[in-house]
């Protein structure tokens, strides 16, 4: 087994097919095609089914997951020498729920490349049930996720609380108010999370402790997708403060809630291995940036534990 091998069979789970893999790997197929069966036969198991697609095996998922923690691993090994001699470099690949990318990822940008102009960042937005498995698996060094964060494997800090707001269309009866009290708003209909979802737990048990009850004309995995069909006129909705930029306008109203709360959004990596040195870099100085963010942007406090 080699390095070679645990790639060929990793491309072709990302690509595709054996030919897009030798693209991705500047290589012909007859090369990935050999790499993958030397591995094949070394394990005793197919990994590919090539009579369906070319999609992995229940062996070749496995395998892939493994593989990729091992190239993970390598990079850190090499970041972390690097480290020892005083020159944080490599990369990073970092997940951010949307609404915080928002305003988190502009600043954390600037602050790393004054700092540690040699980290390379790889940045996706997505919901926290989608970067979760995701830092699970390994394709994500760290996360940046509602919180509480499900499962057992990740590894969470809170990183600071958001105010819980309503937002509502200009002509509704409320728009004229600027706050209102949670036991107001019991059998409104609302745009709302998933079930499940951190934000949708928080929500529900504000909802619960103040003995109301909302009805549901949506429920949306992804709170900007919530926040685009509300700024629309499609409903009222639940947000978090950082969802109603400052520049946005619009035929809407925010108002305070008596007794919703907030959200709590926090750091999330893997409990197993050690970060590598650009990964804790990263970390350093995102705390930085949120601390800043804290003072400066309304709606925004630092963890309350």
């Amino acid at each position: 087994m080699d390095l070679r091998q645990l790639n060929a069979v990793v491309a072709v789970a990302d690509h595709g097919s054996f030919s897009a893999a030798a693209d991705a790997l500047h290589t012909v197929q007859s090369n990935v095609s050999t790499h993958v069966a030397r591995l094949e036969r070394e394990l005793g198991a197919p990994l590919i089914d090539r009579s369906n697609g070319c999609r992995l095996t229940e062996e070749g998922q496995a395998v892939v997951e493994r593989a990729r923690r091992v190239a993970a691993e390598l990079e850190a090994l090499v970041a972390d020498v690097a480290a020892l001699r005083h020159e944080v470099r490599g990369s990073v690949r970092l997940g951010v729920i949307g609404t915080t990318a928002r305003w988190l990822v502009a600043r954390l940008l600037s602050a790393m490349n004054d700092r540690h102009p040699n980290v390379h960042l790889t940045i996706v937005e997505a919901t926290s049930t989608s970067l979760e498995p995701r830092l699970s698996a390994g394709e994500l060094d760290l996360g940046v996720v509602n919180l509480p964060a499900p499962g057992d494997d990740l590894l969470c800090t809170p990183l600071f609380e958001e105010d819980l707001v309503l937002v509502v269309n200009g002509d509704h009866p409320w728009a004229q108010r600027t706050e209102i009290d949670i036991r107001e708003t019991d059998g409104m209909h609302l745009l709302l999370p998933a079930t499940g979802t951190a934000l949708r737990t928080e929500i529900d048990k504000a909802a619960d402790a103040a003995g109301v009850t909302w009805i549901s004309k949506a429920e949306l995995d992804g709170v900007r997708l919530i926040a685009s069909l509300t700024f629309e006129g499609h409903g009222p909705a639940v947000l978090p403060a950082t969802a109603v930029p400052e520049w946005l306008r619009g035929d809407w109203r925010v108002l305070l809630v008596n007794g919703l709360g907030r959200r709590t959004v926090g750091l999330a990596l893997r409990r197993k291995g050690r970060p590598a040195a650009p990964t804790r870099a990263l970390v350093q100085v995102l705390d930085e940036v949120i601390a800043a963010g804290t003072a400066e942007l309304p709606g925004l406090h630092p963890p309350s534990s």
